[in-house]
């Protein structure tokens, strides 16, 4: 596993604890975003990227983080003690989505990911400052250099990523191209019972 790139987006608030959020890529081929940089009791630490468990009412069965002590959906009074617990007593909030598997993995992540945070750092007191954490799309002949020998070396051919979609996330099938509104279209053209013979 080789670490190819550690990207820092610096918290502007003065938060205590989180310091920061970045995104490691490996191999130049695949990345995990939103680790947090946190300042804890023992030093500087890296958490992985979570999310927030949930359990469904009991009446309602919409679903509700599991610190939540109502619903939200129809406001049935919940047990606050249904999230199970670690070894320690803690309640278990959240679950990781990516994670090292062994105690070398993290180290070898911690140590890269809180070097790029220190130069970043140094990087933000620099007057024209830009953070690139954001810049993740990659445009036509802007593919990383080492992408194409990557994939070769496993064996498949290199394919460049495709281009950014035109429209807006999710508006795409609300058009009269999509397949659904032709499908539409092709039936109100038919006629009403047109089928029935």
């Amino acid at each position: 596993m080789v670490i190819t790139e550690v990207r820092i987006k610096l918290c502007e608030e003065n938060n205590e604890r989180l310091l920061a959020f970045c995104s490691v890529t490996f191999d130049n081929a695949f990345v995990v975003r939103d680790l947090k940089i946190i300042e804890g009791t023992k030093g500087i630490f890296v958490a992985m990227p979570s999310r927030k468990l949930t359990d469904r009412c009991n009446k309602c069965g919409c679903k509700n983080h599991l610190r939540s002590r109502f619903c939200n959906q129809c406001g049935f009074r919940l047990d606050e003690s249904r999230a199970t617990r670690d070894t320690d007593g803690r309640a278990k909030l959240h679950a990781d989505i990516a994670h090292p598997i062994h105690s070398g993995a993290r180290e070898q992540i911690q140590a890269a990911v809180v070097r790029a945070y220190q130069e970043e750092k140094e990087r933000a007191r620099q007057p024209g400052y830009v953070c690139t954490y954001d810049e993740y799309d990659y445009d036509g002949d802007d593919t990383p250099v080492s992408y194409g020998t990557v994939v070769a070396e496993m064996g498949g051919k290199a394919v460049r990523p495709h281009s950014a979609h035109s429209a807006p996330k999710g508006t795409h099938f609300q058009t009269t191209d999509a397949p659904a509104a032709k499908a539409r279209v092709a039936k109100d053209e038919e006629g009403f019972g047109s089928g029935i013979g």
